[in-house]
């Protein structure tokens, strides 16, 4: 089994997603669409990732100036869809 990954440095890979991909977690949470259990839940399945290397390089890559979508790689892609789904239907 492979070891987890260090905390501190998932949690911003998890901040950095969220901003390339327009996904406001403080929101989410101010809405109550995200716990502080599911944030550490993203939290824990990013660090358990093997794409983590591909991750940093693929943020690294993106437009700020634009939202991407969450990569089909990132173990919390349907956590990230799920919350901008979420967020986009309490603006309507």
């Amino acid at each position: 089994m492979k070891p987890l990954g260090d905390q501190n440095a998932h949690f911003w890979l998890i901040q950095r997603m969220a901003r390339a991909t327009e996904t406001d977690l403080v929101k989410a949470m101010h809405k109550a669409k995200l716990t502080q259990s599911d944030w550490a839940d993203m939290v824990q399945e990013c660090r358990h990732c093997d794409w983590s290397a591909g991750c940093e390089r693929w943020l690294g890559r993106q437009d700020h100036d634009a939202a991407a979508d969450v990569p089909e790689a990132c173990r919390n892609h349907t956590r990230f869809e799920a919350l901008k789904t979420a967020l986009e239907e309490l603006e309507e």
